[in-house]
């Protein structure tokens, strides 16, 4: 156990050091940063809604200054191809003169992928990054590419313009561990903003973690035990959101159309551990699963026409759901 302790100590040492070198840059948007973190930390993708300017793009540009990872941005517009993200054969000419076909690889290679505005793409090329999300390589005329390990994608859309995009289809949206809502900044926040954009200093975050530590902290993560009536709850709660079932709520079956997949519920457990971990425990509490719910899950229900013509967002039912559901069934 000693092991185990000494490892989480580092974890949340480190974890500390990276959220006080990211606030260096970043003002505000903490629950955002703890979101990115928790994602990486476990090893998933995370896709961040808000409109312009709120510093998403410079929170990922941020984040891949303090680890030390290869970090790639890809500005997605209708007018890219797959082969512009993954990369292509090329015919090049060896030294004998002899013609051969080399694999030219795409910014989908590094080990931080920023997709910014990922709704402008077709859903040709949004298809492109399935596989590199899901199975950490890329196929390319047959032959399969791995991707280094860790591997993320934080990928970015604006919710308020919509000419011109492209929706993301749900078998693409259930790979992201996390779906983060960047709220607009307070008054406070715009006055540090300006104040650090506005002024001749420039600060630069220091480097914290590598690659293989990101690993590492990442196998800690799932040496932490999780009890069965937490991870029952978690099970439940996750089934409360399919309609027409016997943990269904009232409104589930009249406001949601498609609940949320197994994928939902892993990410659920997954980030309730770093949860704990970061509260200095080695078991999940039913309070961990509580904090992490909505962000896992607001992505993966879908909800139908009358959910819509009364302005009901996700998470107005996902946090009814919350609410309702008992931690522990009574006999």
């Amino acid at each position: 156990m000693s092991n185990i302790t000494e490892r989480a100590s580092l974890f949340r040492e480190k974890h500390k050091k990276l959220k006080q070198e990211i606030g260096k840059v970043m003002v505000g948007q903490d629950a955002v940063v703890e979101g990115v973190l928790m994602a990486i930390f476990v090893g998933g993708h995370v896709l961040l809604e808000g409109v312009p300017g709120l510093g998403k793009t410079l929170l990922v540009r941020t984040l891949s200054q303090t680890l030390e990872l290869n970090f790639a941005r890809i500005q997605f517009t209708p007018d890219l191809m797959p082969s512009d993200i993954l990369g292509t054969n090329i015919i090049t000419e060896t030294p004998e003169g002899r013609r051969e076909f080399r694999f030219q690889s795409g910014p989908i290679f590094a080990q931080i992928v920023l997709a910014d505005e990922i709704n402008r793409a077709t859903p040709k090329t949004q298809s492109a990054l399935l596989e590199a999300m899901q199975e950490h390589s890329v196929t390319i005329a047959g032959e399969i590419h791995r991707l280094k390990e860790p591997f993320f994608v934080l990928a970015t859309q604006n919710p308020i313009e919509q000419e011109g995009t492209y929706p993301l289809p749900e078998a693409q949206l259930d790979r992201f561990l996390f779906k983060l809502i960047v709220p607009f900044c307070t008054r406070e926040d715009l006055n540090f903003i300006l104040d650090r954009t506005t002024k001749a200093d420039h600060t630069k975050p220091e480097k914290i973690m590598d690659g293989n530590e990101i690993i590492e902290a990442q196998q800690l993560i799932r040496e932490v035990l999780v009890a069965g009536p937490v991870q029952d709850y978690a099970i439940r709660l996750l089934l409360a959101t399919h309609p027409n079932n016997e943990f269904a709520l009232p409104i589930t079956n009249r406001y949601v159309r498609c609940g949320a997949s197994p994928r939902g519920v892993q990410a659920i457990i997954l980030t309730a551990k770093v949860q704990a971990l970061l509260e200095n425990r080695f078991n999940v509490s039913f309070g961990d699963v509580r904090k992490v719910y909505l962000l896992a899950l607001r992505h993966r229900v879908l909800l139908n026409f009358e959910a819509q013509a009364e302005s009901l967002s996700t998470d107005m039912v996902l946090s009814q759901i919350l609410q309702e559901v008992p931690e522990v069934l009574k006999d």
